[in-house]
């Protein structure tokens, strides 16, 4: 090795050792950010985008599923699994329907195939992205949790109280008798006219 190689090697090792440095010397003045994750909850952006857990969209208490199985279908590891039924409408037709939508948190990608193939946008994508859990079998969620419209028990019919005869109705208020005459005098002027 001649004394000019020598000095050639020094000055690259010298040149390497002043680039790494402007690295460093540039993290150095750069501003820090610091994510405070448990005590800033409230004020912690996260992005719209952001792919967390898959959830059913509901409106107005009622999933809009057709149980077509698209998603199911296109998931690449079989993270979904839906189980459907045949229900017979009072028309006559008979139609699917959803009984249980299980989806596999811990095998899920992320990929979002199973959101873009949906023909009725009835599942998305939620940003909480909050999902630990202690046992794998907590990570498998039933997303159909509320009652489809069939489904859903009838409202309560009010029970009609049976009419009271005339002549047992209770006479009414005094207040309220000048304010009944008045408008029985003023019906026969319309009738007139």
């Amino acid at each position: 090795m001649s004394i000019k190689e020598y000095f050639v090697s020094i000055f690259k090792g010298f040149y390497s050792l002043i680039k790494g440095m402007e690295v460093t010397g540039k993290e150095l003045v750069t501003p820090k950010v610091t994510e405070q994750y448990p005590e800033n909850r409230a004020t912690l952006h996260i992005p719209e985008r952001f792919r967390a857990t898959l959830e059913l969209i509901y409106v107005d208490g009622y999933h809009k599923c057709i149980a077509c199985g698209s998603c199911e279908r296109n998931c690449p590891n079989q993270t979904i699994s839906i189980t459907k039924r045949m229900v017979e409408q009072p028309d006559g037709k008979k139609k699917m329907k959803l009984d249980k939508y299980m989806y596999d948190l811990g095998s899920c990608t992320f990929c979002g195939l199973c959101v873009q193939v949906c023909p009725t946008n009835a599942i998305r994508f939620s940003n909480d992205f909050e999902q630990a859990v202690f046992t794998r079998d907590k990570l498998v969620k039933r997303l159909n949790y509320l009652p489809e419209k069939d489904d859903a028990p009838a409202p309560a019919a009010k029970p009609v109280a049976p009419a009271a005869p005339k002549a047992a109705a209770e006479p009414k208020p005094a207040s309220a008798a000048p304010a009944a005459a008045d408008e029985t005098k003023q019906e026969p002027k319309e009738n007139k006219e």
